[in-house]
């Protein structure tokens, strides 16, 4: 199934504030997770010690996308270094 992005307000203001070339390569990765959220690269993966259903993406070893999927979307909710995921 192909996954619609829905991008947070939260999420848009951290991808902003990336580098360009880390932006560049999470445009990448969100289109490889519409298209196959299970190839490799992304490393996909339900958040460790969470009672709810978030996920988490590698864009490179260091950033991290973190989402939520609902049916047939993907809500996105952050996007950053490692670090996020303590901060979830």
């Amino acid at each position: 199934m192909k996954l619609k992005l829905q991008w947070s307000e939260q999420f848009k203001k951290e991808y902003r504030a990336l580098p360009q070339h880390i932006q560049k390569q999470a445009d990448r990765k969100l289109k490889l997770l519409c298209e196959n959220r299970l190839h490799p690269s992304l490393r996909f993966k339900k958040m460790q010690g969470r009672s709810d259903e978030m996920f988490e993406a590698s864009v490179t070893m260091n950033y991290r996308i973190t989402f939520y999927i609902e049916g047939d979307v993907c809500l996105l909710k952050h996007i950053g270094t490692h670090d996020i995921l303590n901060r979830q």
